[in-house]
């Protein structure tokens, strides 16, 4: 990777430091929310809309939605065959429930295929940690760090800590999936500790280890001057007060702070797969042939019968 690609990944990181002081008065969110699997309404009784979206994530319905019900079961039967992960011949709720955070997570898989291919740069399918370390730091590690406090070595330690947390065997190489882990730790649980210690080290100013309500609201907002906070300011005076600060010590502990960044939401993909499921399972087994789910073609994906006259762009692969 070429020098002058390099600098904004890192200097990326820079900005999202200063971020508070640059928009004072827009609220910075540390949280980590499932985004919802479709923005279309669930109401099977009107359309599969919804279905069609979570099932195949939201630009590869629009495929599907441009071929006719021969070529939309023919394809949907060889997206089973990938689904059925053991390949015993069926599709379990798991399964199912695998395939659609696949399908809603796309956009990571493609980050991850794009930065893969600028880290392996010996071509051995692995990505080592002084692959990566060379690939992101090798020039700017020559260069003086910005006058705000930020360094770049210390941003390189950090990638290390992580980057061995991601890599499960030890061996500071990183196949695809630990790759990713450490690109979108949020989305692994065994990289929720480093996502909740990496919050901490960015909010704790006084070094103590914890958050304290100044430190909170100071990571989200910069007064800048200005006497009058906003509403949504006070609003998170009492939030820290009176919910985040559990144990009422005045300060959030690495409990608080996961509690607070890595709420338990609704799992959607679990519920539509199960959804899925009931509605396809013919024979109630709790699990699903490739002939129940082809003779359900229309609610897992459209097409030309079911699509509304949308004008959406055929794509011609999928």
């Amino acid at each position: 990777m070429c020098r002058m690609e390099l600098r904004p990944l890192v200097m990326c990181f820079a900005l999202c430091v200063v971020y508070a002081t640059s928009k004072p008065t827009e609220k910075k969110d540390r949280v980590h929310h499932e985004d919802p699997l479709s923005n279309r309404e669930h109401d099977d009784g009107e359309n599969f809309d919804y279905d069609h979206e979570a099932f195949l994530g939201q630009e590869e319905a629009k495929t599907f939605d441009q071929l006719t019900p021969e070529e939309s079961k023919e394809r949907l039967g060889m997206l089973v065959e990938r689904i059925d992960d053991d390949k015993d011949g069926y599709v379990t709720v798991d399964e199912m429930k695998k395939w659609i955070k696949h399908a809603q997570k796309r956009w990571i898989y493609d980050d991850v295929d794009r930065q893969w291919k600028s880290h392996d740069l010996n071509g051995d399918e692995m990505v080592s940690w002084e692959e990566y370390k060379n690939a992101t730091y090798g020039y700017i590690l020559d260069d003086p760090d910005p006058d705000d406090g930020f360094s770049y070595r210390q941003m390189m330690d950090r990638d290390e800590r992580r980057f061995k947390m991601a890599n499960q065997d030890n061996d500071m190489k990183a196949n695809k999936e630990e790759f990713t882990a450490f690109l979108h730790p949020e989305e692994y649980d065994h990289m929720k500790d480093i996502v909740v210690l990496e919050t901490m080290e960015d909010i704790d100013k006084n070094g103590d280890g914890l958050i304290d309500l100044d430190e909170y609201i100071g990571d989200m907002y910069n007064q800048e001057g200005d006497a009058t906070e906003p509403e949504w300011v006070k609003t998170e005076r009492e939030q820290f007060t009176e919910f985040r600060d559990k144990n009422k010590d005045g300060k959030m502990d690495k409990e608080e702070t996961r509690d607070w960044i890595l709420p338990s939401d609704y799992d959607h993909a679990e519920a539509e797969a199960k959804h899925l499921v009931y509605e396809s399972d013919a024979d109630k087994d709790g699990r699903l042939t490739k002939a129940e789910i082809v003779e359900k073609y229309d609610l897992f994906v459209g097409s030309q019968a079911t699509d509304f006259g949308e004008a959406l762009t055929r794509h011609d692969e999928f």
